[in-house]
């Protein structure tokens, strides 16, 4: 049956397909709701896509993600498969902003499969970041001897509740002591905005790497799924850099921006069309200029004698309830 729903190609290509992460992990794309023109029609609010080209709805695409209008992406969604460690999953967990269900040791027996770093991927605790690693891997002999203690640890936990199960006790009892390391699974359904973030946070090399492998290929499926899109967020958000107040200001000190162009105090200077051949569209080009601008720095202090008590709105909504009300 032919289908109504706007479809993409290359993300029909991959859909349903499980492309494996570390060890014995996994990501697919399920299903997913809407493309880049999909973005664009609820920007409108449109009844159709009607015949704009693509280098149309580029722009627009682009002009939201730059100004940070964000609803409209808010109707892509994408719903994956994942399997993961659970020490991962937690970290995971913390993007509150989808649906998510996981698999249940409390119903399920628990695959008893187990991450096992790869020697170069094991190193010691980083010196300047605390929730890092060194780069470099560990010595081989601390690896075998971790890998040692692994086996034996996960050897005994699997080998418990194996007998915990043969001997019929509760499986919400028999999982309690697996540890973090066995994998779990879930299927995570998050909108196209909500997909951006959670990329630019655990794709970015600061992440623990475990959780970066994942990412990466879910960026990937992004892409498919919403190319335009994916190629703005690259630009405006993952590899591009925000500037403070104190850095614009830095920078205008240094350079004069006018309709023209930019000019350095030294007399250099970028005109719109070096500004074009840097890879800015024309409207980019004028809004760099704008950012560059002096600017004032807005004050939001609260007038406090705006202020009133809970009682007084309390009283009002009473007021506004039709007949008695006791």
């Amino acid at each position: 049956m032919e289908t109504k729903r706007t479809v993409v190609p290359a993300a029909e290509e991959i859909l349903g397909g499980y492309f494996p992460v570390l060890d014995h992990g996994f990501v697919a794309l399920i299903d997913y709701m809407g493309t880049d023109e999909s973005i664009e029609q609820a920007a409108r609010v449109s009844y159709g896509f009607g015949t704009r080209k693509t280098s149309q709805t580029r722009g627009l695409v682009r002009y939201l993600r730059r100004h940070r209008h964000t609803t409209p992406s808010e109707m892509v969604e994408l719903k994956f498969h994942c399997a993961m460690p659970m020490f991962v999953a937690r970290q995971w967990i913390r993007h509150r902003t989808v649906s998510v269900n996981e698999y249940s040791a409390r119903y399920s027996l628990m695959p008893l499969l187990f991450y096992k770093p790869r020697y170069e991927d094991f190193a010691v605790q980083s010196a300047s970041n605390r929730q890092g690693r060194e780069g470099e891997s560990a010595p081989t002999d601390v690896y075998e001897e971790a890998v040692r203690r692994w086996d034996e640890l996960r050897n005994a936990s699997a080998d418990t509740y194996g007998w915990l199960v043969e001997e019929d006790v509760a499986r919400e009892l028999a999982r309690i002591d697996l540890p973090l390391s066995t994998y779990t699974q879930w299927y995570w359904k998050i909108d196209l905005h909500n997909l951006f973030h959670f990329l630019s946070l655990r794709a970015d090399p600061h992440a623990q790497w475990e959780i970066q492998e994942f990412a990466r290929v879910m960026a990937g499926m992004m892409k498919r799924v919403a190319p335009l899109s994916y190629e703005a967020w690259l630009d405006y958000e993952f590899s591009g850099e925000h500037m403070s107040h104190a850095e614009l200001v830095a920078l205008r000190s240094l350079i004069d921006a006018s309709d023209d162009g930019l000019a350095a105090r030294d007399g250099s200077a970028l005109d719109m069309e070096a500004l074009k051949q840097a890879g800015l569209s024309g409207r980019e080009a004028a809004e760099l200029i704008d950012k560059l601008r002096p600017a004032e720095r807005p004050d939001f202090e609260l007038d406090l004698s705006r202020m009133r008590t809970a009682e007084e709105f309390q009283s009002r909504m009473q007021a506004a309830v039709p007949g008695d009300f006791e």
